[in-house]
């Protein structure tokens, strides 16, 4: 995979997480607010529960920004498509998937072992 290609395709994933992460916290506001306005409420764990789940979620998305971030890395210095691990390139078809992706298919399946 050329620079060009692995540029344009962290940018889109960055630009894509960051709007993810950006409505979340919007949707987040909303919700808060409207669970503090008086009205009848039947379940009162709902709000912590909803409060939760988008705080797990915003989490993730920051994590996916972070990965982001280490690939523009690695592409500035030369070792993007290697696998952090091992040095063994990751295919194109991978990175093409996952332009985020640090280990191979194969070293991503044992990880999750």
């Amino acid at each position: 995979m050329d620079e060009d290609e692995a540029r344009e395709l962290l940018r889109v994933e960055r630009d894509r997480v960051q709007q993810l992460l950006d409505d979340m916290a919007q949707s987040g506001l909303d919700n808060r607010a409207a669970a503090s306005e008086p009205g009848d409420m039947t379940d009162s764990a709902e709000p912590l529960t909803s409060e939760q789940t988008d705080d797990a979620v915003a989490g993730a998305l920051r994590e996916r920004l972070e990965a982001i971030g280490r690939a523009e890395q690695r592409l500035a210095s030369g070792t993007f498509g290697r696998s952090v691990r091992s040095g063994v390139p990751i295919s194109d078809d991978r990175l093409r998937a996952d332009p985020a992706a640090e280990l191979t298919v194969e070293e991503a399946g044992q990880a999750r072992r």
